[in-house]
């Protein structure tokens, strides 16, 4: 999966995740800062910030926020928002996740939230977030989820295998940069292989409205036919991941969001 993807996708669409309510009001978004409980002191960086929710969540309670992006256009709306918050400490620069440019310890806090399935390589970004910060540095990850026994409990490993690859396709074939969403076991083994102590783990719901899942990124009509059909002949197993709804033709459904603090 091609970065310059990411960056066209995302740049294409960069306006659309301003006004997200699931970027921009997520339930995950108030229980990453309840969770982390950042310092007045900090100075923190938010990954793929994307239109800047993240840093903005937490700018009132740090010295300092570093909103960074790959996508120029994402980071012209963070600090769009930024400027409508009035956060003078909030600041944007452009960072490859994998290849961050900043020195070796320089944060207290690194946040990533609802990326990490865009990055080609997950080790090196988790092994760069551990690298800019300092020792005792807090790392806070969230991020989409495959089905696996956490959030479709009761089928195979086998069973889980298939709903995992048919949620990425799913996801893929509504936006090309799609990677994969790890399962919940695959992160937090890599979280603490990189060297972090796992301090916290969770899963929030995140209810999708189909349409304007689809409407975020500009998904042609015949693709969002095929989607619609692809949800609702979903396997056993991805359904109950899914929980895929339809009131009075308003289509539905319902993904697990992977809460993670890690402490180096």
């Amino acid at each position: 999966m091609s970065k310059a993807l990411v960056q066209q996708q995302f740049g294409a669409n960069a306006a659309n995740y301003t006004t997200s309510v699931v970027h921009a009001k997520g339930a995950s978004l108030a229980r990453l800062v309840e969770l982390v409980q950042p310092g007045k002191d900090w100075v923190a960086l938010d990954i793929a910030t994307g239109a800047g929710h993240t840093a903005a969540a937490f700018a009132p309670h740090v010295a300092r926020v570093i909103a960074s992006d790959l996508t120029p256009e994402m980071l012209d709306e963070a600090r769009k928002l930024a400027a409508s918050k009035g956060f003078a400490n909030m600041e944007t620069a452009q960072a490859d996740a994998e290849k961050l440019p900043f020195p070796d310890g320089t944060f207290n806090l690194v946040t990533c939230r609802i990326a990490p399935h865009h990055f080609p390589d997950v080790t090196a970004f988790v092994a760069e977030s551990c690298r800019v910060l300092k020792p005792g540095g807090t790392f806070a990850l969230v991020d989409n989820v495959s089905p696996d026994p956490e959030t479709a409990p009761g089928y195979s490993t086998a069973e889980l295998a298939e709903a995992a690859r048919g949620y990425n396709a799913f996801e893929k074939l509504r936006d090309p940069s799609h990677g994969r969403a790890l399962q919940t076991k695959e992160w937090t083994d890599l979280i603490a292989r990189t060297g972090f102590k796992v301090m916290h783990v969770e899963h929030s719901p995140k209810a999708m409205d189909f349409a304007s899942w689809c409407k975020t990124m500009a998904v042609a009509p015949d693709t969002v036919a095929t989607l619609k059909t692809m949800l609702e002949g979903a396997s056993p197993a991805l359904k109950a991941y899914l929980k895929p709804s339809n009131d009075n033709g308003k289509l539905g459904f319902v993904l697990s969001e992977l809460i993670a603090i890690g402490r180096k």
